[in-house]
């Protein structure tokens, strides 16, 4: 009695797998007939310990991103140009996948994956209309400290 009292509930686990998994792969469709772009935005965010690149369309919806640590590169080494060049060439192969052919790049941040990461960009065949710096960049400061009485 026991026996069949867990094939039963195995059975049952493995229908609410499959509704799962299919539930997922009708989500990953719906995602690629409403991810086809052919023009795009792409955000380089240059730090001195990272690069992270975004795609998003032009409306500002994330498509995909990338890091130099989801790429592979660990520590000190994710700071470097190399590093930001190997993360736009995965950003790259997306959007061709996706159908990106047109795009606009913003930077900002100051890091060494700045101009290697446009350059490789460029390199890989996509078509860049416009890059455009949006670093904030302080106008005035912060309000200064009250003077000192002794």
């Amino acid at each position: 009695m026991g026996k069949i009292h867990l094939t039963k509930e195995n059975q049952e686990e493995a229908i609410k797998e499959t509704e799962k998994v299919e539930k997922a792969v009708q989500k990953e469709t719906v995602k690629s007939t409403t991810q086809r772009a052919s023009e795009g935005k792409v955000y380089v965010s240059s730090s001195y310990n990272n690069t992270i690149i975004t795609l998003t369309n032009t409306r500002g919806q994330v498509l995909a991103w990338k890091s130099a640590g989801s790429v592979g590169f660990k520590g000190t080494k994710k700071s470097t140009s190399f590093a930001a060049s190997k993360v736009a060439e995965t950003i790259a192969t997306i959007c061709k996948k996706i159908g990106v052919e047109k795009i606009s790049v913003l930077i900002s941040g100051i890091g060494a994956g700045r101009e290697s990461s446009v350059r490789t960009l460029i390199s890989q065949g996509l078509n860049v209309i416009s890059i455009k710096d949006v670093t904030p960049i302080p106008h005035n400061g912060c309000r200064p400290r009250k003077i000192r009485r002794v």
